[in-house]
């Protein structure tokens, strides 16, 4: 049905109200049209409306249930992705842990980045050493999991950790995806490259972006996390290393090329850090404009210095 066909699109565009209004037209409603639409909320950070995520752990066990006994379908793996990540919103991995251990299915890569990230959030060193290891284990030649494994010890400051994926990762001939991001502004794809300055207006972009971060130090308070760059150099080339986020060049065009009244819509390659992430949720509240920014992951929604996700992805 061309209707549901648009209600995914508008999700997977993140424009969750035009899939809403979409939804709601749709007269005879099936599986298909629901599963679109709680896709859109889900993928979107609009959890109370998917009766998924914000601590509704009983609600979305009991709906695994009902999937498996009532109408004998297999959950796929993205269900066992969302209760895990519902889990481990609320702080209860040790239950999460148990869960994945025990699926009646061989558990995906994505179900234990599920569990990693919710590690990683409420620093729980111990377990996450564990699902990082059985991460590596169940797909030793994936660069992203080795960076997101680092990532995990560089939070913690275990520095040897770090250099011990880093130095598995060049043994094993793995390379780090760099960060790349694309935005369209007058029908044209614009394509950022982290501290690239390949871009025909890079001069205005980095002299736009110094303005941005200035405003968000004086206004906003940022600091940044210099704990995320995972390289043995000076303080100052670490603070530059951030500020050289392809993202932050897309928002930095954005606010350059297009009205004050649009979203600034950003498609990025890799997970967003933490760092940009405290950066966008400054930027929408300073200045006041909406960003849309897709990862690797989900969408990230930010209005008024606040993103969809609740900082939890």
């Amino acid at each position: 049905m061309l209707q549901n066909t648009l209600v995914d699109v508008y999700g997977e565009c993140g424009q969750v109200d035009h899939a809403a209004r979409m939804f709601e037209l749709i007269e005879d409603k099936d599986a298909i049209s629901w599963t679109s639409m709680i896709s859109s909320c889900i993928n979107n950070g609009y959890a109370v409306e998917a009766r998924s995520h914000s601590g509704l752990v009983e609600e979305g066990k009991i709906f695994l249930e009902i999937m498996k006994c009532k109408y004998q379908l297999e959950p796929w793996q993205e269900h066992y992705v969302c209760l895990v990540d519902l889990l481990g919103r609320v702080n209860r991995l040790e239950e999460a842990y148990q869960f994945v251990k025990n699926m009646a299915v061989e558990p995906a890569a994505e179900v234990w980045c599920a569990l990693l990230g919710a590690c990683r959030v409420h620093s729980n060193e111990e377990l996450g050493e564990k699902v990082a290891k059985k991460l590596l284990e169940l797909n030793p030649k994936n660069p992203g999991n080795h960076v997101l494994v680092s990532n995990l010890f560089a939070a913690e400051s275990r520095w040897n950790d770090v250099r011990v994926v880093r130095m598995r990762m060049k043994a094993d001939g793995l390379k780090k995806t760099p960060g790349c991001s694309w935005m369209e502004v007058g029908n044209k794809i614009h394509t950022f490259i982290a501290r690239d300055k390949a871009h025909p207006e890079s001069h205005k972009i980095y002299q736009k972006l110094a303005q941005i971060i200035e405003k968000l130090e004086n206004e906003g308070g940022y600091v940044a996390q210099t704990k995320l760059v995972l390289h043995n150099v000076r303080e100052e080339e670490k603070v530059e290393m951030l500020h050289g986020h392809s993202e932050r060049l897309a928002i930095a065009y954005g606010l350059l090329s297009t009205s004050d009244d649009t979203p600034i819509r950003i498609t990025k390659n890799l997970r967003i850090c933490e760092d940009c992430h405290a950066f966008c949720k400054l930027v929408s509240r300073l200045y006041q404009r909406e960003l849309v920014v897709r990862d690797a992951s989900r969408f990230h929604c930010f209005q008024d210095g606040f993103c969809s996700c609740a900082d939890l992805w």
